[in-house]
């Protein structure tokens, strides 16, 4: 694969419309309450059956201060007493989720996310991990990749010796723009000096990665401005990977968004001319392009999978462990079990309502019928790999493809056309101008946004 992106603007312009960022396919849209606790476990009897490593993603949704572009599923206190009955709960989910998976089966993965994992102290840290690897099989250092998010402003050197001591080698950091007007107006107040404290730390202790995070499109942000905070990340941070997220801009959906300024946000010319400085300045800095708005250097674990065609994605982004199956713990959190994908409660009184109980807290969910397995395997391919080998996916999947996807074809010509792919019986090969628009070319392989309007995703650049 040609690991480049072609920059045209017209194409980005003509192309620039609402749609899904594929963590998952269906997407968590086409969830419903239909599926219960009960669906849950039999997903988990047929991932049972079927074995193979573990995912866990703990989500702790605790937060100091709020950041006004945030769309997470997150709570707002200074009271961090709060995190105790919460915590109390997430060990009883643990025990209910393990008891019903085979006991040998490895975890591979495991990820701390938010909220703020630091929110909580360092006793319930390892209170937390301890917990955790009493009840679920957790590979060893060599074998298992164990991440954590962090905001360096609820972070300090003594906070990463403890989590490379308890098991994370993997962290990820939210940066968003060192520019002091732009933090001003999104309430994200964080020093260049305590950012890179946190990076030295981790390097000090041996994390295996670095990643941080980046967004463009924020009030006041200029390209000269996010130039000079991505100067200093590379020559500075020199992160293993980077995310340079487009911020999505959904006042209506995300209430603490109309913090923020309308007037004060970029025009959509300038986002464009914003990422396209920042595309050249990563590439001449050697990073790679793998996708959806992230970068690695080239012998990062995601670029080198990118290259073997081992890429995956999941909730968390893209990933090197397809095989793994994903249990989601905590409020909101979502997994991925056998054929089905599984969200929990939305609320903290839901969710230990449910716990107290001795229930699973499955708010809703989906299981996925055979349109649905084979339209993900497409759409993963193509959004990890940037292409597909068509005879495989026949043989993988015992269908024709053309006869299959007759009604995609005449997108799949009009993408060619525009220089986005080129295709023939045996292949799809997307282009380095169609690499910026793969969620466009995903797009036509989804029946679900095929049927409906994509009022739900925010534009795909």
């Amino acid at each position: 694969m040609e690991q480049t992106v072609t920059f045209d603007l017209d194409l980005i312009q003509r192309y620039n419309k609402a749609g899904p960022r594929y963590t998952s396919y269906p997407t968590a849209v086409e969830f419903n309450e239909d599926f219960t606790a009960e669906s849950y476990q039999q997903q988990v009897e047929l991932s049972n059956q079927r074995g193979g490593p573990l995912s866990l993603y703990f989500h702790l949704p605790f937060c100091d201060t709020v950041c006004f572009y945030c769309a997470c599923n997150k709570i707002i206190t200074k009271n961090r007493k709060h995190a105790d009955p919460y915590l109390k709960n997430l060990h009883k989910e643990i025990a209910l989720q393990a008891a019903l998976f085979d006991s040998k089966r490895p975890v591979e993965q495991l990820h701390w996310g938010g909220g703020t994992p630091t929110f909580i102290n360092h006793e319930q840290m390892r209170e937390l991990m301890s917990v955790t690897r009493q009840h679920f099989n957790l590979a060893d250092d060599d074998n298992g990749e164990f991440s954590i998010e962090i905001d360096p402003r609820e972070a300090n050197k003594e906070t990463i010796a403890l989590l490379r001591e308890i098991g994370f080698n993997r962290i990820s950091l939210g940066v968003q723009d060192f520019n002091p007007i732009v933090q001003k107006a999104v309430n994200r107040i964080q020093s260049e000096a305590e950012t890179f404290a946190v990076i030295d730390a981790a390097r000090a202790n041996n994390f295996r990665s670095i990643s941080l995070d980046l967004i463009y499109g924020l009030p006041h942000q200029t390209p000269r401005s996010f130039s000079e905070t991505l100067d200093k990340v590379i020559n500075t941070a020199n992160p293993d990977r980077l995310s340079i997220f487009n911020y999505a801009h959904m006042p209506e959906r995300f209430k603490v968004q109309r913090q923020m300024n309308n007037d004060d946000l970029p025009q959509p010319e300038v986002k464009l001319e914003i990422l396209h400085r920042s595309i050249d300045q990563l590439t001449r800095a050697g990073y790679v392009y793998i996708g959806m708005d992230h970068f690695a250097k080239p012998e990062d674990e995601l670029a080198v999978a990118q290259r073997n065609g081992k890429l995956y994605r999941n909730f968390q982004g893209y990933s090197t462990r397809s095989e793994c199956d994903l249990l989601g713990l905590g409020v909101t959190s979502i997994g991925r079990i056998a054929d089905s994908y599984s969200q929990n409660q939305r609320t903290l009184e839901d969710y230990a309502n449910s716990l107290t109980q001795n229930e699973l807290p499955v708010f809703r969910g989906i299981t996925l019928n055979t349109d649905d397995k084979i339209r993900r395997t497409v759409i993963t391919q193509l959004i990890c790999h940037f292409g597909l080998d068509i005879d495989a996916v026949e043989k993988e999947l015992n269908i024709n493809f053309a006869d299959y996807f007759v009604d995609v074809y005449p997108h799949l010509e009009q993408f060619s056309q525009d220089g986005l792919l080129q295709f023939d019986a045996k292949k799809i090969e997307v282009l380095p101008a169609g690499h910026l628009l793969i969620r466009n070319i995903c797009m036509a392989f989804d029946f679900y946004t095929q049927q409906k309007a994509s009022k739900n995703f925010s534009k795909v650049i």
